[in-house]
């Protein structure tokens, strides 16, 4: 696991964490509660966010695990009301829920072109619609306040047959540059991480042959990135002193050169 926080630097913080089901979600939820923040695990699979949730809770941690699938607005609005119920108004949101189809434009896999903008964009804007009122009420109560969303690489790098894909990864990393333009001025910080090659399950639903290889080569033949890699750099955003925002975060294995 890579750790640089020592401590709980996070204490009395109240974190929302979309996509937490598992990977980089999940890892992040988890580290999040380890330094000292009470953490909502969002996600579709209840077994899942519900053995994290005792996983964290048994260590010592806070969590709940809420069922939510973030691409229905009401059922995200009631989850936000549940959390601030339970834990308290929302200061750390992980907008982290997404997902990776890959094709051939002329395959025509509409299906799987509207599950990625369902998902990837409509999923993020509900989010910050459930959420964006507590941020800046806690940022206007002189708390630190973050939203971080989940872009990729794929956002500015051009991949053949990624193209709804890296669509959906442009507009979050533009939506974020955007958002501070508002945000900021209200002491909310607002960041992205663009990782690079993650071992996690979002590869398993690649189907399309060459980029399941090209993901799968890069797996067998260098070091690529843990979720816990990508975990710690969420928290050491939301650990760094309130006035400071570190906006764009780009993470790569050391050896991937795509």
């Amino acid at each position: 696991m890579s750790q640089v926080l020592t401590g709980t630097p996070l204490i009395g913080r109240i974190a929302v964490v979309t996509g937490a089901s598992s990977g980089i979600g999940e890892a992040t939820a988890e580290r999040l509660a380890q330094l000292g923040a009470k953490v909502a695990l969002l996600g579709r699979r209840t077994d899942r966010i519900t053995t994290t949730a005792d996983r964290i809770n048994a260590a010592g941690g806070t969590a709940i695990a809420v069922t939510t699938d973030v691409t229905d607005r009401t059922a995200l609005q009631a989850a936000a009301d549940r959390i601030t119920t339970e834990l308290g108004p929302v200061d750390l949101v992980f907008a982290n829920a997404g997902v990776q189809l890959i094709s051939e434009i002329v395959d025509l896999k509409v299906d799987d072109w509207d599950t990625q903008i369902d998902l990837n964009i409509k999923g993020v804007m509900n989010t910050i619609q459930a959420f964006v009122g507590p941020l800046v009420q806690a940022a206007a109560d002189d708390k630190p306040a973050d939203l971080i969303t989940t872009s990729s690489i794929a956002a500015t790098r051009v991949l053949e047959k990624f193209q709804v894909y890296s669509g959906t990864k442009a507009y979050i990393s533009q939506l974020t540059r955007l958002l501070r333009t508002e945000l900021g001025r209200k002491n909310v910080r607002v960041a992205t991480i663009e990782p690079g090659m993650v071992d996690t399950e979002l590869p398993d639903h690649v189907t399309d042959p060459d980029a399941s290889k090209l993901m799968a080569d890069l797996i067998d033949q260098i070091d690529v990135l843990q979720s816990e890699d990508v975990a710690e750099t969420v928290a050491f955003l939301t650990a760094v002193p309130k006035h400071v925002n570190l906006t764009e975060i780009t993470i790569l294995p050391t050896a991937q050169a795509i």
